[in-house]
């Protein structure tokens, strides 16, 4: 009887200790919006990859914070690239009560989710969004973690009129917050070089007819065109350049369409060749620990690689970090420390200016090859 007493007292204290072992697992949600639907859900999925993989890493390190182990989750939202659509997934992260975001993919989806970000107080990081104004009104919550498009927009001009010493240019955007913003440094500073801008026009984020603005753009015989957009409409449009003949025109454009994915959008038209386009941060080979994370990246997500992905890694890393110093998952609490953050990720090492602007942000050039995107700088 006394035995089974006192198995009875062992069983039962151990049940105790499992279920305080069980309290004391934290469950801490990490929220991410792209467009996971839509013409853009190729860069939205690659996104989300990166933040699955940065939660499936955090998850096997086993660590603690405040005395307490944390499980992480994400809560992935799609914002379908429509602004409307961003600031009712911000909203929805805010009422979850994430710990913090990393997101947006678009400027034109991030800049106002922003503001429902920092009437909440929880602090998000863009792996993409490059339009400046995202950090003008200087909210403490917002952060980028790639060049912004003054650096891609100029650095495309500096390369046209003085690498390649290109004359004139038209000028294509597509509307949006990413695609007016990153055209319009381009066209300031290509001006500012000596280059003579011959044609300004302008589509939208949806549309793949462009016969009639090549059409309009082939009178004046550009040595260049610039797109500012995505890559569902470039592939197309370089597709409709070559039907027109415009063959010699370089065609410039921001990291919007500086993805693998414009490979196959432009299918096989020969002007992919003339592409020359910029993307925030190192390429993958010259990334402190690119090499290593694309070999682990695909072979989790074979063939879904497309630009951002590491840098959402980094962004979920960034947060994750700034809680460990301050010792709290409460945004109120560990958000200071985000711009306090010294973090060497897979993309760089991250540091940020006070206005939450990556600090020494690189900047890469790429052109396409034999059906490859190959890095000039």
């Amino acid at each position: 009887m006394q035995m089974k007493l006192k198995l009875t007292v062992v069983a039962a204290l151990a049940s105790f200790a499992g279920f305080a072992a069980a309290q004391d697992v934290q469950v801490v949600k990490i929220g991410h919006v792209a467009p996971v639907s839509g013409a853009q859900a190729a860069y939205g999925k690659d996104n989300e990859n990166g933040a699955r993989m940065a939660i499936e890493d955090l998850n096997a390190q086993n660590i603690v914070i405040g005395g307490k182990k944390i499980k992480w989750e994400l809560v992935a939202e799609d914002d379908a690239a429509d602004p409307k659509q961003g600031t009712a997934a911000a909203q929805k992260l805010c009422d979850a009560k994430v710990a913090g975001v990393a997101g947006h993919l678009n400027s034109g989806t991030t800049i106002p989710a922003s503001k429902v970000y920092n009437d909440c107080g929880i602090p998000h990081i863009t792996p993409s969004a490059t339009n400046p104004n995202l950090t003008k009104p200087g909210y403490k919550t917002t952060f980028r973690l790639l060049a912004n498009d003054n650096a891609l927009g100029a650095g495309l001009a500096f390369y046209a009129a003085d690498g390649l010493k290109l004359k004139t240019v038209a000028v294509i955007d597509d509307r949006t917050a990413y695609g007016q913003g990153v055209a319009e440094v381009f066209k300031n500073t290509a001006k500012s070089k000596g280059m003579t801008v011959v044609d300004e026009q302008f589509t939208t984020d949806k549309a793949v007819d462009f016969m009639a603005i090549l059409t309009a753009i082939k009178a004046k015989n550009p040595d260049a065109v610039f797109y500012g957009g995505m890559d569902p409409q470039a592939g197309p449009m370089l597709r409709q350049m070559e039907q027109l003949g415009l063959t010699k025109q370089k065609y410039f454009g921001g990291d919007g369409i500086c993805t693998m994915d414009l490979i196959k959008q432009a299918a096989g038209a020969k002007t992919l060749e003339n592409v020359i386009c910029a993307e925030g941060g190192a390429s993958l080979d010259k990334m402190p620990s690119g090499k290593a994370w694309k070999a682990k990246y695909d072979a989790k997500y074979p063939g879904q690689f497309q630009v951002y992905s590491p840098y959402v890694y980094d962004a979920v890393m960034v947060l994750v970090d700034a809680m460990k110093r301050a010792k709290s998952v409460d945004p109120k609490v560990y958000t200071a420390e985000i711009g306090k953050t010294n973090y060497k990720g897979v993309t760089t090492t991250v540091q940020f200016e006070p206005n939450g602007e990556l600090k020494n942000p690189a900047m890469t050039l790429y052109t396409y090859k034999d059906g490859k995107k190959i890095a000039l700088n």
